[in-house]
This record gives C-alpha cells, structure tokens and sequence, in this order.
C-alpha cells in the first residue's frame, strides 16, 4: 500500500497584473502559475501524485482572490 506523503497547504494568491498566481506550499515559494496545469506541476513537486490532487479541495489548496477559474489580470 502507497503511503499518500504529508503536504502542509498549498496557496494560491489572486493574479497580478499580468495574470499570474504565486503558489507557496510549507512557507516556500514555488513560483508563478498562470494555468491550473502550472499550480498542479508545482504541487506535484511537493510530493503529491497529480492524479491525488483536486483542485476543489480547500485542505489542500487555499485560492486566495478567485478559486481556480480565475486568471485574468488584476487592475493594480
């Protein structure tokens, strides 16, 4: 039986003005996603399978200015 690893939440902040989303996991920034494809590599690269991770999940993934449907641009 696989062991499914421990990951502390992932964050994701509201775009910025070019529509990318800072993703940080256990205090540490991963980078910027600009696709839901882009938070899912970087979450994958914390230790989860891709296909364990939903994207609705709020325990582990906190959307922070839009949920994951979200990408356009801020205005500041």
């Amino acid at each position: 039986v696989r062991e499914r690893p421990i990951v502390a939440p992932v964050v994701v902040h509201a775009p910025d003005s070019e529509g990318g989303r800072r993703v940080v996991a256990r205090g540490r920034i991963l980078g910027v996603a600009y696709n839901v494809m882009d938070v899912l590599d970087m979450v994958e690269a914390v230790g989860l399978e891709r296909a364990d991770v939903r994207l609705d999940d709020a325990d582990l993934i906190d959307w922070r200015g839009g949920g994951s449907y979200e990408w356009t641009p801020s205005s500041e």
